[in-house]
């Protein structure tokens, strides 16, 4: 298990303020079983030993209070900082999303956003998190064979499908990430300060998830699979770059046999 800076520099400032405490404890009881020597004429080596202690003692905790001054304080500082930024951006976006027109940024059959609500988000994802240099995960999803859903069960069942894939998205992202029908059967999910391992892992989640629903034509009931492509901004890309990438991913993904993510 990997700890965070803060986490470990802390874990430091402990042990210190720990060792500190103990030589105190030490130094104590030195003093409350010597008490009569050190009066005496040979209580003086005593003394100097005790006097050892207390300073050993006053430089570790004056090494934990620089410690926790110069090093663990400023971490933490920056992490309030950054969290403070994530959040005005995130309530920025929010108070945009809700002062634009609703109908023409929301797909009107799955209520997700639409393809241009999630140009212009990913556009300013990337503005504002490149500031900051934090990481932006983008994931596109096409369902796989739905040309035959429509084909054999008719445009009815097809828009079910796309209603539950779009609630089940939706129920597994976070509240600030962006999920959009792009068209058809394509989805796409905007996941911001979001590493490669654990945009993998949502993607994943996503992936068993669609595949365990199951939607009733008639006296069948289909089985669901997509197929996955994701990417990692790299902090140079632009936007079409950046989802290029993605989207070749995804046709990999579907070369390899569908029902699987390729990053």
């Amino acid at each position: 298990m990997r700890f965070h800076k803060a986490e470990s520099a802390f874990f430091v400032f402990i042990a210190l303020v720990f060792s500190a405490g103990v030589l105190l404890f030490f130094a104590y009881g030195i003093m409350r079983t010597n008490a009569i020597k050190l009066a005496t004429v040979g209580g003086a080596a005593d003394l100097s030993d005790f006097a050892r202690l207390l300073f050993t003692t006053g430089v570790l905790l004056t090494t934990a209070i620089i410690f926790g001054l110069f090093f663990i304080y400023p971490l933490i500082r920056t992490q309030v900082r950054e969290e403070g930024k994530l959040r005005a951006m995130t309530e920025s976006l929010s108070a945009r999303s809700e002062s634009l027109q609703h109908a023409a940024l929301t797909d009107s059959l799955t209520g997700t956003q639409n393809r241009r609500f999630f140009d212009d988000a990913l556009r300013e994802y990337l503005q504002e998190f490149g500031r900051i240099e934090k990481p932006v995960g983008l994931m596109v999803l096409d369902l796989d064979h739905f040309k035959q859903v429509n084909d054999t069960h008719g445009h009815d069942v097809g828009d079910e499908v796309l209603r539950r894939v779009s609630s089940c998205l939706k129920d597994l992202t976070r509240y600030h990430d962006v999920v959009a029908r792009l068209g058809g059967e394509e989805f796409a999910i905007v996941a911001p300060n979001m590493n490669q391992d654990a945009l993998v892992k949502l993607a994943e989640r996503i992936r068993k998830a669609i595949s365990a629903l199951t939607v009733d034509a008639g006296t069948m009931r289909l089985r669901i699979t997509t197929s996955v492509g994701l990417a990692v901004w790299d902090g140079k890309e632009t936007v079409d770059e950046f989802y290029r990438r993605a989207d070749k991913m995804l046709y990999q993904a579907k070369r390899l046999g569908r029902n699987r993510v390729c990053a």
